[in-house]
């Protein structure tokens, strides 16, 4: 069953973080922060919510690097239980949907997930140049199965708005998609 997440907490700073990407290297907040914004994603390898926009999610941050907003992905699922998100089959994941510079990141304490009040995958906190937060939510209304093909209406509408420094939108609708897998 999917579940949604509380809505954007408007304002609240970028919680640091310090994570090893599928590049093998440890990747601070501060190495991934974008001169115009920073988005930051809850995703895992599993999910079937995740596997339908993965190809737009990489598109998206492509264009994104281009407008100086960057992008992290951070898998914060408990891989013992589900073994598709342990940490070498993220490298594999990459790899398969051409991550290129997008750091993928293993929260491996699930401790950022938590300090994120993340609740599901995939769920995108967007910050502004100031590392404030001004929309988490869903990509757009698309799910698995459904008839509606992913656009990232929602979220680019948000990102649009961050670049060209006009309102953005109060009326943000949740992620929606598979909870996190907490560690027991």
């Amino acid at each position: 069953m999917p579940i949604q997440t509380p809505i954007c907490d408007f304002g609240k700073k970028a919680l640091p973080f310090e994570l090893k990407s599928t590049d093998n290297k440890i990747i601070s907040l501060n190495d991934v922060k974008g001169e115009n914004g920073t988005l930051i994603m809850f995703i895992c390898n599993h999910c079937p919510y995740v596997k339908a926009v993965t190809k737009e999610i990489v598109e998206d941050c492509n264009q994104l690097k281009k407008i100086g907003i960057s992008s992290v992905a951070i898998c914060s699922n408990d891989f013992v239980n589900y073994p598709e998100d342990s940490f070498d089959n993220m490298i594999k994941f990459a790899e398969m949907n051409n991550f290129g510079e997008i750091n993928y990141l293993f929260d491996e304490t699930q401790e950022i997930a938590k300090k994120y009040k993340a609740e599901c995958t995939p769920e995108f906190y967007l910050f502004d140049s100031n590392q404030k937060l001004v929309y988490r939510g869903r990509m757009d209304e698309s799910s698995p199965g459904s008839d509606q093909a992913p656009t990232g209406n929602d979220l680019r509408t948000a990102i649009d708005n961050l670049q060209n420094n006009r309102p953005i939108s109060d009326k943000q609708f949740p992620s929606m998609g598979c909870n996190i897998k907490w560690k027991s």
